[in-house]
């Protein structure tokens, strides 16, 4: 059995609520410029009818631009991070910067043996430690979904072996590890979106032009 409908009819031979089509079609039918629409409640269509359009799903619309313009742009209050390799393994360091200016706050490097992923899981820890010191909520950006995995497993996947070459590099790695298993923080780690905002505020300039 079909659902009952109501008719609402804003431009026809007679305006107002029908209750059946072939009330509503007598209104609209042959009728240039006739606008009318069907409603599965007598409530919605009095609503439209007294508003002279359907309603608007205002709420998706919003959240739609409001997810829109979310990407669109960064948090200028936070704190940017980024490594440079020479190699894979090879000469690593890594920065952390204030977003807004590119000021610097940190540097640390360079070191022999490091990656690329390894030098940002060690920038965002250094930045989550700095922030946590100075009782800072500021969010940490960094362009590693890989490290900023590592980060919140707390745990480094890599395949650099513990040797006497990275005796060092292991110390600064193990501690930064033993730091997250003993600290909790409230900064947001978030995805530095390169194709939407160009490259880190932190990065090293280095990159060969393609």
């Amino acid at each position: 059995m079909a659902k009952k409908k109501y008719y609402v009819v804003w431009s026809g031979n007679k305006t107002g609520i029908f209750d059946t089509w072939e009330e509503c079609k007598k209104q609209v039918l042959g009728v240039k410029g006739a606008r009318y629409k069907s409603f599965p409640s007598k409530e919605e269509a009095e609503i439209a009818f007294k508003n002279g359009s359907a309603p608007m799903k205002k709420s998706i619309h919003k959240k739609e631009s409001s997810s829109k313009k979310q990407s669109a742009t960064f948090i200028e209050e936070s704190i940017s991070v980024d490594a440079a390799c020479s190699g894979n393994p090879g000469v690593m360091e890594y920065k952390g910067v204030y977003t807004k200016d590119g000021k610097e706050i940190f540097h640390f490097g360079p070191v022999s043996n490091g990656t690329n992923n390894i030098g940002e899981f060690l920038a965002i820890v250094h930045a989550l430690a700095l922030m946590k010191e100075k009782d800072s909520t500021l969010p940490v950006y960094s362009d590693s979904r890989t490290a900023i995995s590592w980060v919140r497993k707390k745990h480094v996947n890599t395949t650099i072996p513990r040797n006497e070459s990275t005796e060092y590099l292991w110390k600064v790695i193990d501690r930064a590890i033993t730091w997250l298993n003993h600290n909790t923080y409230s900064n947001k780690i978030l995805k530095w979106e390169t194709k939407l905002w160009g490259e880190s505020k932190a990065d090293f300039g280095r990159k060969t032009p393609r």
